[in-house]
């Protein structure tokens, strides 16, 4: 298959994904930043991956704005990886080199904060992307994350690419290029393990060198 571009997840794919919990760590920093004290681990759960209404019940809970509950749990968020990058325990793999030798263009498509991404870009010795797109900080944000297609949408577009392969590791990354008709390759790293995939992505590989046989 030739493809005319190649578009990325970033975390488990590029960089090794946050430690859960310097993630729940973040989460904890965020009720205290809004004065909502002593959450359940319920709670904290459900701010690692909320949907807007299950937003709107916890900040409801805490008589909070929406809004100021996802802002500073976003900031929270940010920060605290941004220290795992600066520290190198989020880090790239070493598979990344693959990049530079695509001859197409290549882009990022995350379900992280869009900050998260650029920072990542800024500390991580990357060959340069064409485009990227990380999660915005609002609640729109939250709707428009994978499975959606919103995002690698918009980088398809930014790209003018016919045929890209989306490359992933998470059942929403195949349903997002799923809802787009184009092709998907599911890594299957270490932490993927035992992972079972609802619908079949077009290719399964082990890291990124399977790349090159694909086009």
């Amino acid at each position: 298959m030739e493809y005319d571009a190649f578009v990325f997840d970033n975390d488990g794919v590029l960089t090794t994904p946050t430690a859960r919990d310097v993630l729940v760590e973040a989460m904890h920093a965020a009720f205290a930043d809004v004065g909502a004290q002593n959450p359940t681990s319920d709670e904290i759960e459900t701010l690692l991956r909320p949907d807007v209404a299950s937003l709107r019940r916890i900040a409801g809970e805490y008589d909070l704005e929406p809004s100021t509950l996802w802002q500073a749990r976003e900031r929270a968020a940010i920060e605290a990886q941004l220290e795992e990058i600066r520290a190198g325990r989020k880090r790239p793999y070493e598979d990344v080199s693959t990049l530079e030798r695509l001859d197409a263009p290549t882009a990022i498509v995350s379900n992280n904060q869009h900050e998260t991404i650029g920072n990542i870009l800024d500390h991580c010795s990357f060959a340069p992307f064409d485009a990227w797109y990380g999660r915005e900080p609002t609640l729109e944000g939250i709707e428009r994350k994978k499975p959606e297609p919103y995002y690698l949408e918009r980088a398809i577009a930014d790209l003018d690419v016919d045929n890209p392969l989306y490359v992933g590791d998470s059942r929403v990354d195949v349903a997002a290029a799923d809802a787009l008709g184009i092709d998907s390759a599911f890594v299957r790293r270490d932490h993927r393990r035992g992972y079972e995939l609802s619908t079949a992505p077009t290719y399964e590989i082990e890291s990124l060198e399977g790349i090159a046989s694909l086009y």
